[in-house]
């Protein structure tokens, strides 16, 4: 089941508004150690944010577990386990972040569908097993693998939640008497010899649940926690209803002493050998061979909007349920929450601005440059174009480089700041705000502060042209001027539910810009924002949608579309949503509502988009999925253009200048791709040391000016290169 949406301010008022850099938007699941949050970064990447009670967080040994959990979490990395994106033990609520990976848990599919088919048994054993190597050579062991902690995705099963796992040479005992786990799963040295467990206690617990997974049961199974302890001590496994091919192996998994049981290599190589067809990434929707070709439906904003049928999307074999979950990473106990209708305010990245590096001389002429990454940074900077410059954020500090050469104009040291939205240009200075909600307005020329106040009573902000937007946690949303914060107008929201909003201008060039966008094409800005308030209802199968004048608060038109739907755009009258399924929140169609007539036409997806970012251009949306995949959809012409898999993962917003589209990956590259054809255009290399694994939160998009592009990388970089040869970067 998907966390409920927000219906007032009383469910908001009881959540933290960040962890670090990530906008807390809903509870997704509390148990007794700590709260499991959807959140987002900068860039709108989603993340589950595990933030530790307040009681635990002033004990000292529970301090040293959650570091631990932290510290074998980032160690492990595969293609079934949950990557961590950002942690932060030592703040006074330690918080840890993971990739949110949108699917139920197997103990959920279990309880709603019954038993998997033995094709999927087995596929689920194999990505289990190969979870597993992963988590052992870096010397992890996991201690509480349990149906609750095998999240079940579209590309196959994943492992979560270390909070019991333990270095093998760990100092950090499990104390005397004190069993750690979970009975049903737990091997017989967890309950003999607690503190010499090691990897193969999660081989036993990976039989045991495959016998789950097989059946609806464990292999030892009783009401009483007691019982079910000495089943596993003294007596053999109930392997009933296990495939027949794998029982030879489930029990060798179960066998008493821990040097009789196969490694999870071992595991690997017998589940090869029993299957031709052995692959672990069961549950992939079936590739596309082209574009869509699924026609584009014309129908009212007050519609159903269901007319036109999606295409099916096939899989071999069962694909997990419809009904998929939405779950964080890190959870333990999973109890579902309230979804929060929210202003998407982000973070900004981490590093600083170093010395520029030799400036390269393109076929164009151009001197692309880089400046030098900074040692301990791991984030990008987040830039805006504005007042002949390039005006940078990083934790702690402001500074601006001329874009011709990448000279620091100005750099300002702001200690222990940590910015919660990306910098803007407004009323002639640049604004930032703080996670603490303090507001600090800067002269762009020479970095001096022009104004410090601090934000009361709003939840968030935004700054759109001259204003300045912030909404309450009681639904009301004010314009004030960006200069001297005098309030301007206000609008209160029916019910007192807290919309999220979004801006737009047509921008230079027919471009549709967003308020503050990184990838605004130029060094002046735009003028004449509409600013869109929407709401998902409660069942999510519609969405109320306001356009306002951002200077003056005067409603332009108000309805209520069919879907749950972002706004990622608007120009020449017509308005581009994203249609998102209410159960998982994947991009499953495109939809453009024409502002005169109140018509909408949607271009349905040939398959979800899992937290797709998009941008407009000339009538045709680009969205970038978090899988790397890159669609073009030209709602006018009721199809998609062309489909790219790219090699990125996780990747930044894209921006696009209407001949390509560009957008960064975690790695450090800029990648631009020609937008008519849908092919790779160039790519930038990786900085030296740039880890391809690593996932950086909250990356920034490139910046489109003056025929270039500039762009942040992990380390504290900024790069500048020609937008006319990316064959050359």
């Amino acid at each position: 089941m998907a966390p409920q949406h927000s219906t007032g301010a009383g469910a908001e008022a009881e959540l933290p508004e960040y962890a670090g850099h990530y906008r807390l938007e809903s509870q997704l699941g509390s148990g007794g150690m700590g709260v499991v949050h959807l959140a987002r970064s900068a860039s709108g990447m989603r993340v589950a944010v595990k933030v530790v009670h307040a009681e635990f967080a002033r004990d000292p040994e529970f301090r040293g577990r959650f570091r631990q959990e932290v510290a074998a979490a980032r160690q492990v990395s595969g293609a079934f386990t949950a990557p961590v994106v950002d942690a932060d033990p030592e703040a006074d609520r330690p918080w840890m972040a993971t990739l949110f990976i949108p699917g139920p848990t197997l103990s959920q599919e279990v309880k709603r569908n019954g038993s998997l088919e033995p094709a999927q048994v087995r596929r689920l054993m194999a990505g289990l097993a190969e979870a597993l190597r992963d988590i052992h050579r870096v010397g992890v062991v996991h201690r509480d693998l349990k149906p609750g902690n095998v999240l079940l995705a579209d590309d196959g099963p994943k492992v979560i939640d270390f909070g019991i796992s333990r270095p093998k040479d760990s100092e950090l005992r499990t104390e005397t008497g004190k069993l750690i786990g979970t009975p049903p799963f737990m091997a017989p040295e967890q309950f003999r010899r607690p503190r010499e467990v090691g990897p193969a206690a999660d081989v036993f617990a990976l039989g045991s649940v495959i016998v789950h997974a097989a059946t609806g049961r464990g292999p030892f199974d009783s009401d009483s926690p007691y019982v079910v302890a000495y089943q596993v001590v003294h007596d053999e496994p109930e392997l009933a209803g296990v495939p027949e091919s794998l029982v030879p192996l489930v029990r060798r998994c179960l066998a008493k002493e821990p040097e009789d049981r196969p490694t999870p290599d071992e595991l690997m190589r017998a589940l090869r050998s029993l299957a031709a067809s052995y692959d672990t990434q069961a549950f992939i929707p079936a590739q596309r061979d082209g574009a869509a070709e699924a026609g584009a439906d014309e129908v009212s904003a007050d519609g159903d909007g269901s007319a036109g049928a999606e295409a099916p999307v096939a899989a071999p074999g069962r694909r997990w349920r419809g009904r998929r979950a939405v779950l964080a990473a890190t959870a333990s106990v999973l109890a579902v929450g309230a979804v929060l209708a929210s202003v998407w305010w982000a973070g900004a990245g981490h590093g600083q601005a170093g010395p520029r590096v030799a400036p390269k001389v393109t076929a164009a002429g151009f001197e692309g440059w880089r400046t030098r990454p900074v040692a301990g940074a791991t984030g990008a900077p987040w830039c805006v174009a504005g007042a002949g410059k390039l005006l940078c954020t990083v934790d702690g500090a402001v500074f601006a480089l001329d874009p011709a050469g990448g000279s620091v104009v100005w750099r300002r040291a702001f200690a222990g700041a940590r910015w919660s939205d990306p910098p803007a240009l407004a009323g002639g200075s640049l604004r930032l705000r703080d996670q603490r909600g303090h507001l600090t307005s800067l002269d762009p020329d020479t970095g001096r502060t022009r104004e410090d106040r601090e934000l009361s009573g709003s939840t968030g902000t935004k700054y759109v042209g001259d204003t300045l937007l912030t909404t309450r946690a009681d639904g009301v949303v004010v314009g004030a001027d960006s200069e001297s914060g005098r309030e301007k107008w206000r609008m209160p929201w029916p019910d007192g539910i807290r919309p999220r909003l979004d801006a737009f201008s047509s921008g230079p060039a027919g471009s549709a810009g967003s308020a503050g966008s990184a990838g605004s094409a130029g060094f002046t800005g735009f003028t004449g924002f509409t600013g869109y308030a929407t709401v998902t209802s409660a069942d999510g199968r519609s969405t109320r949608v306001t356009a306002f004048d951002t200077g003056s608060g005067a409603v332009r038109w108000s309805g209520r579309m069919s879907g749950v739907l972002e706004p990622v755009g608007a120009e020449g009258g017509f308005v581009y949503f994203l249609e998102a399924d209410p159960e998982d929140g994947g991009t499953k169609a495109v939809v453009r509502y024409a502002v005169g007539s109140g018509g909408t036409r949607r271009v349905p997806l040939l398959g979800p988009l899992l937290d797709a970012q998009a941008t407009v251009r000339d009538g045709v949306v680009y969205l970038l999925a978090a899988n790397g995949g890159l669609d073009a959809v030209a709602p006018e012409a009721g199809r998609a253009l062309w489909h790219l898999e790219t090699t990125v993962s996780r990747g930044s917003a894209p921006v696009t200048d209407g001949r390509r589209v560009y957008f960064t990956s975690a790695d450090g590259r800029l990648l631009a791709v020609d937008a008519r054809r849908g092919t790779l255009a160039g790519q930038t290399r990786p900085p030296l040391g740039a880890r391809a694994d690593r996932v950086t939160s909250g990356l920034p998009s490139p910046v489109l000016a003056l025929g270039h592009v500039y762009a942040g990388a992990p380390g504290g970089a900024v790069f500048a290169v020609d937008a006319g040869d990316p064959a050359a970067w």
